[in-house]
């Protein structure tokens, strides 16, 4: 198993929870007068590269990554960050299942259960 993919799964699930706070603000701010909706640039693992505020030696992060924002212009659409909600909640369920069951393949690999 590649430490990588299960730091790639990390700063995946890290993303998706960033993006569920953007779009509950969104809708939050529906009726607000000139609240202009956002959301989360599309997740890129290659982009996270060292970038990362906190970084120690090795790359790895002692804070949280930082992820950006774009305005999506225009009024809030309620169906359309619903829709968008509803899909982060399917791929946080996804990517949280799958890094469970790779440190379960982890422990198995060095003899724990």
């Amino acid at each position: 198993m590649d430490a990588g993919f299960l730091a790639t799964l990390k700063d995946r699930l890290a993303w998706l929870g960033t993006r569920q706070t953007v779009l509950a603000r969104n809708v939050a701010n529906a009726n607000t007068p000139g609240f202009k909706p956002e959301d989360l640039v599309p997740f890129n693992p290659h982009s996270l590269d060292l970038a990362v505020p906190g970084s120690n030696a090795k790359g790895q992060s002692s804070s949280p990554p930082v992820f950006q924002t774009k305005s999506i212009g225009g009024t809030v659409s309620l169906e359309d960050e619903m829709a968008k909600l509803g899909e982060v909640q399917l791929d946080y369920q996804l990517a949280s299942t799958l890094y469970v069951k790779s440190l379960g393949l982890i422990k198995i690999a060095i003899g724990r259960k």
